[in-house]
């Protein structure tokens, strides 16, 4: 993941780096939860781990380091998925990358009302403006987001678009996880 370009914080490195490893995949993925842990720590207290994860006394300190959890079950809805999930104390943050159907502003004045979700997301993945997103979503126990969105049709990192208020719903579920 070395390609990843700088970023101003370390939160933003690290939605860059599970963005550009989600991109390694291909598209048509299914969606992937990421635990952030402190480099610095990991290093100390796992220092096999980091090894394992390449992170030699020269990387970086003071960053983030995403490592990715077992498969999300298919056959639960998202949400209701990461109502199930606690954290251990050694993890700063969670990290969220799955990718959606979705419409510009102008479409949604057209949107039938009264859909089923089943008939909606039909309605939207055969609208002709609909356009297919890789969003990579993360949060820190004290707050922190920052989101990371791909166009399939502009499919190059130089085209993500960034910024911490993006997707305020997924982050919102992915703050959640955190709570007490």
């Amino acid at each position: 993941m070395s390609n990843t370009p700088m970023a101003a914080s370390p939160l933003t490195r690290a939605v860059l780096e599970i963005d550009e490893y989600a991109s390694g995949l291909g598209w048509d993925q299914p969606a992937r939860l990421f635990a952030l842990v402190d480099t610095a720590r990991l290093r100390v207290q796992e220092p096999s781990l980091a090894a394992q994860l390449g992170l030699g006394e020269e990387s970086e300190t003071a960053g983030l380091t995403p490592i990715e959890q077992d498969e999300i079950p298919s056959g639960k809805p998202l949400d209701e998925f990461l109502g199930t999930i606690a954290w251990p104390d050694a993890v700063v943050g969670c990290a969220l990358t799955v990718e959606r159907m979705m419409l510009p502003p102008s479409a949604e004045a057209q949107v039938p009302q009264g859909l089923s979700e089943a008939k909606l997301t039909k309605w939207v993945a055969e609208h002709p403006e609909r356009q297919e997103v890789r969003m990579t979503v993360a949060v820190l126990r004290d707050g922190g987001r920052e989101s990371a969105l791909r166009l399939r049709e502009k499919d190059s990192s130089t085209e993500v678009l960034t910024g911490p208020a993006l997707v305020p719903g997924l982050a919102e579920a992915l703050a959640a996880t955190f709570a007490d």
